[in-house]
């Protein structure tokens, strides 16, 4: 039961090939992309390894024991209780939202909420379904919270299903126990899905409650399906594997049309590391209990050396929305800091207009790598208000 630190960071540069790693130069110390430079669990690479000894390599058809195990995680960590029957497979949480709202949309023309800035890739999930984004922003004067009034407005013009991002990307907010009843009972009055995207869940800092959606979705009718998965919680994103669970009658019966490819499609390695990571929350909490330090940490340091830089303060996963407003870093702050301080943000903007001004960080770091990054933002800052102000100079 160990949580081993992070390798320095050119042994990560040397011994890792995923995008965080490769898509830019040395010299660009990445906190972009959402994985972690800790490694995983050592129960999940034990079983990983004894599953590759034993050549069990296959297709799969359904969860299997995936979803007792998830059952039991969802009622320990929520008092949610999934009925096991009702979890379905999918490759990732991205093709388990698709699936779902090709089943519930239209062919052509259908109209889904989405709710920027929010994760860019449900632009393109709502356009891989023939649909139109409807855009709802977050209300940022009321520490990003849900637009109901504008939500409910939306259904009403005709929206047929809704992306709910929750705990929310990239702001990190989770949203209350009374704003998800409220989103439920408008659902329900509209008869419109909500498809709750919930990955970032089992990093819910300490607390912080975490309401699932199906929790109040039962109590009002609403119908909804939660898809989500170890990914993020245990830094398994590249063996691939989720769940979308129903969480109603109507929307089991809806997920029974989910095509049979879907479960193949998944990673049989993905799906016993996922078991493997529902059963051991302890290098769960030893992440989460890191991050919470890092956005600490994060926090002092720019009010030490970039105080016009504005944290927003998360409370779930190690993803934080950074707000360069008062700085004259433009509207894409990540593309100034990526060239003039070689540090690699999320751009704001791809997470919708509302993004502009700001950049997402990750934080599944080391402390050290929290420190440089502020250091290179102030570099940053320096070196831009310096330009400026020679140029006005001339």
């Amino acid at each position: 039961m160990t949580f081993e630190p992070a390798l320095p960071l050119p042994e990560l540069r040397r011994t890792r090939s995923s995008i965080k790693w490769r898509r830019y130069p040395e010299g660009v110390l990445p906190l972009f992309v959402a994985e972690m430079d800790w490694g995983i669990a050592p129960e999940i690479t034990a079983e990983l390894t004894d599953v590759l000894a034993k050549g069990n390599t296959g297709y799969l058809d359904n969860p299997g024991p995936l979803a007792p195990a998830f059952a039991d995680f969802a009622l320990a960590s929520w008092g949610w209780q999934v009925d096991p029957a009702r979890v379905h497979l999918a490759t990732d949480v991205t093709v388990g939202i698709v699936e779902t709202l090709r089943l519930e949309l239209p062919p052509v023309g259908g109209r889904v909420v989405i709710t920027p800035p929010v994760y860019n890739p449900f632009y393109e999930m709502v356009g891989e379904t023939n649909s139109e984004a409807v855009e709802v922003p977050l209300v940022e004067a009321s520490d990003w919270s849900l637009d109901l009034a504008g939500i409910d407005a939306a259904f009403r013009s005709g929206a047929q299903a809704m992306i709910l991002c929750h705990p929310q990307n990239p702001t990190g907010r989770v949203h209350t126990r009374e704003s998800l009843a409220e989103l439920a009972r408008i659902a329900a009055e509209h008869d419109v899905l909500i498809v709750s995207d919930e990955v970032h869940a089992p990093l819910t800092h300490p607390g912080t409650e975490f309401v699932p959606f199906a929790v109040v979705a039962a109590e009002t009718g609403a119908r909804s399906v939660t898809v989500t998965s170890a990914s993020k919680g245990w830094n398994l994103a590249a063996v691939k594997c989720a769940v979308a669970v129903a969480n109603d009658a109507a929307t089991a019966a809806l997920l029974e049309g989910l095509p049979e490819e879907l479960a193949a499609r998944t990673s049989l390695l993905g799906l016993n590391a996922n078991v493997t990571a529902f059963a051991n929350t302890y290098w769960r909490d030893a992440a989460r209990d890191r991050i919470v330090a890092n956005v600490a940490l994060l926090e002092a340091e720019l009010a030490k050396h970039a105080p016009s830089v504005k944290l927003v303060r998360p409370n779930a996963g190690y993803l934080v929305w950074l707000d360069f407003r008062d700085t004259e870093l433009g509207d894409d702050p990540a593309a100034v800091l990526r060239e003039v301080g070689r540090v690699a943000f999320n751009s704001g903007p791809s997470f919708g207009s509302i993004g502009r001004g700001f950049a997402r960080a990750n934080l599944a770091c080391e402390a050290s790598t929290v420190v440089e990054a502020v250091q290179r933002i102030a570099r940053t800052l320096a070196a831009v208000t310096a330009n400026a102000a020679a140029a006005s100079a001339r």
